[in-house]
C-alpha cells in the first residue's frame, strides 16, 4: 500500500476532468521526483485506485440491489430499490471510468508502447476492465473517437457495443503479447506501485485470459456454441499460465485509515442505507450455507440472519447488514477471480454438452469459494451442493451457485440479464415494471455531447442481452 494516501489525493485531482491528464507524460525519461509531472508508476497507481472505485462503488452497489444481494432501505438507495435511476445519479461513476481510468490508461499505452511492453500490457488489461464495465452498464459508449490525449475530443461519437466487444478482445490479445515479454525488455517496471500484482506479469497474463473468457461468454445469447468454445480456449490458456487458485485473483486492496477503507465498509459505516437482501439471505439460510456468517451480520436479534424486502417500504431496519468478509475496513474486494473462471468453464462446457466437464468445473468452483471465504472445506455443504455429475448438473445450479459466490460483484447483474437466473421477482412498487437492464445516459453527456446516444428507458436491453 506504498504511498496510497498520496495517490488517493492525486486521484481526487484527476476526477476534476479530462484536462488534468494533460502533459502527464511528455516522454518516458521522467524524473519521478519532479513535482510538476507524474511518473508512469504514479499514474498506474492512480489508474488502479480509479478501477477499485469503479468496481466497488455505486456501480456495484446499485447492481447488487437489482440482483437482490442487498436491499436499499434509506436515503438515496430507496430510489435505487424503487428503480428510480436518474441521469444525474450516474454522472460521478461515468466520470471516474473515463477521467480516472480510461484516459490515463490510454496515456500509458501510447507513451510507453514498446519501451515497456509489460507495463503497457498491464495498462491494456486495466483499460478493458474499465471499458467492459462501462459498456455492460450503459451499452453503446465512446471509445474509438474518445481518449485522444492532448487532442481530446470532448464530444465523441459512440461506438456500438458490438464494436466495443471486438475492440476489447483485440486489446486483450495485444496485452497478452505484451505481457509475454521478459522483464529486461522494459524501461519501467511497476513493482510495488502495482497494488494488484506488484508487477507480476504472469498473474496479469492469467487475468487477461480470464477477461477474454468473461467477454466471450457474455455473448451466450447471441452465439451460444462459439461463445462457449472461445471462452473454454481462453480459460485453458489462463490455467496453462498458472491461474489455478484464488491466489491468482485480481482484487481491489484497501487500508485501515479512513481514506483507504474498503468502499462497501465505508458506505455502510457512514450512511447505513443498505441491508442484506431477503432473497439472497433466504437462499443461503435454506441451504445452510457456511459463507452466510462471513457475508452478513446477524440481525437485531443477534442470533439469526434476515434480509430486507425488495420493497423498501417494508424494511424494518433490523435486518442483517454486510458481514466482515467484504465489509471490514481493509477487506479485499474481488474483480477478476479463479472462482469466476471455473463457473464460466462450467457454464460453457454445459452449453457444448460436455456435461462431465461442466460438473467437474462447477464442483471445483463451489469448493474453492467455500475454502476462500471460510478458510476450510465444508463436507456437508459440498455433499449437497458440490457433488454434481454429468447426469445431475444443470444451468440453474451453476448460475445459482455463481450468484452466491460472486456476492458484491456487478458480474451477477450481467449474468442475470443473460440467463434470467436466479429467477428474481421485481419490486412491485418500482417505478418501472421490471428489474433494470441498463443505466440511463449520464446527465453531462446528454447536456454537453450532441453525439451521445441517449438512453432513458432502463428496461432497454444492451446488444448482448437481445
Amino acid at each position: 500500500m506504498k504511498n496510497i494516501k498520496y495517490y488517493i489525493l492525486v486521484f481526487a485531482v484527476t476526477l476534476t476532468g479530462f484536462t488534468s491528464c494533460k502533459k502527464y507524460l511528455d516522454d518516458v525519461s521522467i524524473n519521478p521526483n519532479d513535482p510538476l509531472k507524474v511518473s508512469p508508476n504514479a499514474l498506474l497507481s492512480e489508474i488502479e485506485l480509479a478501477t477499485f472505485s469503479n468496481y466497488n462503488g455505486n456501480l456495484n452497489r446499485r447492481s447488487s440491489v437489482f440482483t437482490q444481494h442487498i436491499a436499499g432501505i434509506d436515503g438515496q438507495y430507496v430510489g435505487v430499490a424503487n428503480y428510480k435511476i436518474n441521469e444525474g445519479d450516474v454522472t460521478n461513476e461515468w466520470r471516474t471510468i473515463y477521467s480516472g481510468a480510461l484516459i490515463n490508461c490510454k496515456i500509458l499505452i501510447d507513451t510507453l508502447g514498446t519501451k515497456s511492453p509489460v507495463f503497457s500490457g498491464i495498462a491494456k488489461v486495466l483499460y478493458v476492465m474499465n471499458l467492459g464495465l462501462a459498456t455492460d452498464m450503459w451499452g453503446d459508449v465512446p471509445n474509438s473517437d474518445a481518449l485522444k490525449g492532448l487532442s481530446q475530443n470532448y464530444t465523441p461519437t459512440y461506438d456500438s457495443q458490438q464494436k466495443i466487444y471486438a475492440d476489447m478482445q483485440s486489446m486483450l490479445s495485444d496485452a497478452v503479447a505484451n505481457l509475454k515479454n521478459s522483464a529486461s525488455a522494459n524501461l519501467f517496471t511497476p513493482s510495488t506501485y502495482d497494488y494488484i500484482f506488484q508487477g507480476d506479469a504472469e498473474k496479469w497474463l492469467g487475468t487477461a485470459y480470464v477477461l477474454k473468457a468473461r467477454y466471450a461468454n457474455r455473448l451466450s445469447k447471441l452465439n451460444p456454441s462459439q461463445s462457449a468454445t472461445d471462452a473454454i480456449m481462453y480459460l485453458d490458456s489462463a490455467y496453462a499460465h498458472g491461474y489455478l487458485s484464488s491466489a491468482s485473483d485480481a482484487n481491489a486492496v484497501f487500508g485501515q485509515s479512513g481514506n483507504e477503507n474498503n468502499q462497501w465498509y465505508a458506505f455502510e459505516n457512514q450512511r447505513g442505507y443498505i441491508k442484506m437482501g431477503a432473497f439472497f439471505v433466504d437462499l443461503m439460510n435454506t441451504n445452510t450455507d457456511p459463507r452466510l456468517p462471513y457475508f452478513a451480520t446477524t440481525d437485531a436479534s443477534g442470533s439469526t440472519f434476515t434480509g430486507a424486502d425488495v420493497d423498501p417500504a417494508n424494511a424494518t431496519f433490523d435486518e442483517s447488514g454486510l458481514g466482515s468478509f467484504y465489509g471490514s475496513p481493509a477487506s479485499k474486494a474481488p474483480m477478476v477471480t479463479y472462482v469466476e473462471a471455473k463457473f464460466i468453464e462450467a457454464e460453457c462446457k454445459l452449453r457444448i454438452v460436455n456435461n462431465s466437464g461442466a460438473a467437474n468445473a462447477y464442483n471445483a468452483a463451489v469448493k474453492e469459494s467455500i475454502l476462500y471465504v471460510t478458510g476450510a472445506s465444508d463436507p456437508t455443504y459440498e455433499a449437497a451442493h458440490a457433488s454434481e455429475t454429468s447426469g445431475s448438473i444443470d444451468l440453474t445450479k451453476i448460475m445459482t451457485e455463481k450468484y452466491v459466490a460472486l456476492f458484491t460483484q456487478a458480474e451477477t447483474w450481467a449474468d442475470w440479464r443473460r440467463t434470467g437466473l436466479p429467477v428474481l421477482a421485481p419490486n412491485p412498487s418500482g417505478v418501472v415494471s421490471g428489474i433494470p437492464r441498463i443505466l440511463p445516459t449520464s446527465q453531462e453527456e446528454r447536456n454537453y455531447n450532441p453525439n451521445a446516444i441517449i438512453v432513458s428507458n432502463i428496461l432497454q436491453k444492451v446488444w448482448w442481452d437481445q
